[in-house]
């Protein structure tokens, strides 16, 4: 395996995320105080977390906190669940099981980087972009034609990171049937399922509708909990995620035990968690709405399919790196230009930016670029 490049966007996180005055790129929803999630807890489940013995943990994760996330899938069991230290971890795993220096992988662009730069660091891997003037679209024939006869993997991430963008059902349904036809698993990043608007329609896990399908999910973006740093990958493919476990062996090797038992009371309370969290959306978008309406001269904006984050371009005449840079400086606001999301296997737009709203209180970062704009543009 190659030696890994810089993470972009973590890199620009570690410097930037805590510093910032108003951080308006996040990609997470509104975390939860641990006094409000324990407020979902049944008096059992309080007793477990402050009677928690803490010690090692299963290297699959707690039996019923795997029964709790097997709920979530339609023909999914606790056997067929492998919890991670967070959804990075569940990427590299993946990636490192299934693929070889033989091996060939398919990777969508833009994406969150570790899609790309694990698979190009063990094998061969081909970008197929998603087309920005058709919606972000993912065109299938286009994967179709970047298989080879070792093509192992196609990766995928909907809805995606960082347009928002989503994989309507017929184009899922033909992906799963190319892959099927030639034996090909499908990594399939569904960390914000469950997030968007009010209407927002998300398609299937992937686990449910193919065999070699893995679903990789976290408590980190939905369900706004990055903080207990537990992931999973659910799958049919026992005999993979045997591998997978084993490959944990030289990670984390176990989860956290009081994050294990929060992340079960989390999941128990997905439905209002998640109802909780597309409000918030729902609130935010009507002002950001009013924001672009403000500046249409500067920025094209569509709200996206689903989750919490957006894609806009920005039309001024000084670029969107100078301005992402020049707001972060002089006002405080944190958004994360295109050239975070660049990608070695294709061209990606570099006038564009990640913008959040998935977090309560944006009000005032919302004022700090008006008043930016203003003073700057006029």
């Amino acid at each position: 395996m190659k030696v890994l490049p810089e993470f972009r966007l973590e890199t620009h996180f570690s410097k930037w995320e805590f510093r910032a005055k108003h951080h308006m790129t996040a990609s997470d929803a509104e975390s939860l105080s641990m006094r409000d999630l324990l407020a979902m807890a049944t008096a059992d489940e309080r007793e477990e977390f402050e009677n928690l013995w803490l010690g090692y943990t299963e290297t699959f994760g707690a039996p019923d906190l795997r029964e709790v996330i097997a709920e979530m899938y339609a023909s999914r069991n606790a056997d067929e669940v492998l919890c991670f230290a967070g959804a990075s971890e569940g990427i590299f795993a993946a990636n490192r099981v299934i693929l070889d220096r033989h091996s060939h992988a398919i990777a969508i662009t833009p994406n969150y980087q570790s899609h790309e730069s694990l698979p190009l660091a063990i094998c061969d891997t081909t970008g197929v972009p998603l087309d920005p003037d058709d919606d972000w679209a993912l065109d299938i024939d286009r994967i179709a034609r970047a298989m080879k006869p070792n093509t192992r993997l196609v990766t995928i991430n909907f809805p995606h990171n960082p347009t928002g963008a989503n994989l309507p059902r017929d184009r899922l349904d033909a992906l799963v049937a190319l892959c099927r036809k030639h034996g090909i698993y499908i990594l399939s990043d569904e960390i914000f399922n469950g997030l968007g608007r009010s209407g927002t329609m998300h398609m299937p896990y992937v686990t449910e509708i193919y065999e070699r399908g893995l679903s990789l999910n976290v408590m980190s973006k939905a369900y706004g909990m990055p903080g207990l740093r537990i992931g999973w990958i659910a799958g049919a493919d026992k005999d993979l995620l045997s591998k997978m476990e084993r490959a944990k062996h030289y990670l984390s090797i176990c989860n956290s035990a009081p994050s294990e038992r929060l992340a079960k009371i989390g999941l128990r309370n997905r439905e209002q968690i998640l109802a909780r969290n597309c409000k918030i959306i729902d609130t935010n978008l009507a002002k950001l709405n009013a924001f672009f309406d403000r500046h249409a001269d500067l920025f094209d904006w569509k709200v996206s399919d689903a989750s919490c984050m957006a894609f806009p371009r920005y039309r001024g005449a000084d670029g969107v790196e100078h301005f992402t840079q020049q707001l972060l400086e002089e006002a405080g606001v944190l958004l994360l230009p295109g050239s975070i999301f660049s990608s070695e296997l294709a061209p990606t737009p570099t006038d564009r930016f990640r913008i959040g709203f998935g977090r309560s209180a944006i009000d005032e970062g919302i004022a700090a670029m008006d008043a930016y704009l203003e003073r700057i543009h006029g």
